[in-house]
């Protein structure tokens, strides 16, 4: 049975209640509605502050980091008072202020193999808020499992994407984006940038199509894949068609646990071979002062190299390095460096499978070098 509305609520959602589409019974469904939102960045803030406005009874949020000052060009369910808390606590203040009967469940964890079935489990669908392949991946698969719809964005600089994915009745993600590329080479969403006006029209659209799913009315992204590119203003729609040899919803599909997949859904979070080899600040600016015959090596890309960059580093984007191998003397110490260490890392792997002995990464990358030796140079 559907819950029925206080008069505060009538007069909270009563532009929704004198739509033909929504009215009093569809705001009933949405107040029924039980949604969850992983991640609480430029995607989940438009997305959860939307479902709590349009009167979604239950939201949960799982996200696992703090809020930081470079999020807020875009994160604008955060705010500046909130620097250093958890995503999910800043989020709940700030959805709360808006919307004071929404119920809210908090994951103030990493969404993973381990817990992923366990957290999703309740909720009518899943919006995707991530910036990373592998968890996107996690996300369509359970989904698949337990039956539920998949409301998938994306968000690249001035390039956006959505699409509703309902296995039980259509393509999911693994229909059109069969497996995860490899992560090495793959910048990170720090190195990709986003315009920061873009997360917020794709997760306005993501919520459209979970209210739209809610109350049974409109059509749906269900098949079709949206395009936008928000520097020419242009939307393209593509329809994608159920692939009948996909891996998890196909005829006869190979994933029928997630456990079976774990590899695949920590490909960012794990690499393969030995331990990764660092060098502190102080002492590769010890190593340069000494002229000992280094090659310093800058992964990040050109436009970030702009921002700042380390005197006589030589600049090899990381989508680029396997291609000039050839170029670096494997006799001769490497020493790697990324905004921070991620990128660094993965390029650490590549040189040391190429045969490179002497390679290390830069603790903290450019932005420690910036707080540790050389102020001068700009931190983003």
């Amino acid at each position: 049975m559907l819950p029925q509305l206080t008069q505060d609520e009538v007069f909270r959602y009563a532009r929704h209640l004198t739509i033909p589409e929504v009215g009093l019974d569809g705001q009933r469904k949405l107040k029924a509605a039980r949604i969850l939102v992983v991640g609480t960045g430029g995607l989940g803030s438009p997305i959860s502050l939307y479902l709590a406005g349009a009167g979604v009874g239950q939201i949960g949020l799982v996200d696992f980091d703090v809020v930081t000052e470079s999020n807020l060009q875009r994160q604008v369910i955060h705010d500046v008072p909130h620097l250093g808390l958890p995503k999910v606590e800043s989020a709940r203040e700030r959805i709360l202020a808006l919307n004071p009967a929404t119920h809210l469940d908090l994951y103030n964890e990493a969404f993973t193999v381990e817990n992923a079935e366990k957290i999703t489990a309740g909720y009518d669908m899943v919006l995707d808020g991530t910036d990373n392949l592998p968890t996107r991946y996690l996300i369509n698969d359970v989904c698949v499992l337990q039956n539920i719809p998949y409301i998938y964005g994306s968000v690249y600089q001035f390039e956006g994407q959505a699409s509703l994915f309902d296995a039980a009745s259509g393509p999911c993600y693994r229909c059109i984006f069969k497996e995860p590329p490899p992560s090495e080479g793959m910048p990170s969403g720090v190195q990709l940038g986003v315009f920061g006006a873009l997360p917020g029209t794709i997760g306005t659209i993501q919520v459209a199509e979970a209210i739209k799913r809610i109350l049974g009315v409109g059509s749906s992204l269900s098949g079709y894949l949206l395009l936008f590119d928000a520097l020419n203003m242009d939307f393209h729609k593509l329809e994608i068609r159920k692939d009948p040899h996909c891996r998890i919803c196909g005829k006869e599909p190979e994933i029928s646990n997630l456990s079976a997949q774990a590899d695949e859904y920590q490909r960012e979070r794990k690499q393969d071979g030995e331990k990764v080899v660092f060098i502190e600040p102080a002492d590769l600016a010890d190593l340069l002062d000494r002229k000992e015959g280094v090659q310093l090596i800058d992964v990040r890309l050109p436009v970030e190299h702009r921002i700042s960059a380390i005197r006589n580093a030589r600049l090899i984007p990381l989508q680029q390095l396997s291609m000039h191998l050839s170029e670096l003397d494997d006799q001769r110490p490497v020493l790697l460096f990324g905004r921070e260490s991620v990128l660094a890392e993965k390029a650490f792997h590549i040189l040391k499978r190429a045969g490179f002995r002497d390679v290390k990464v830069l603790r903290g990358g450019i932005n420690a070098w910036a707080q540790q030796i050389d102020p001068s140079i700009f931190q983003y």
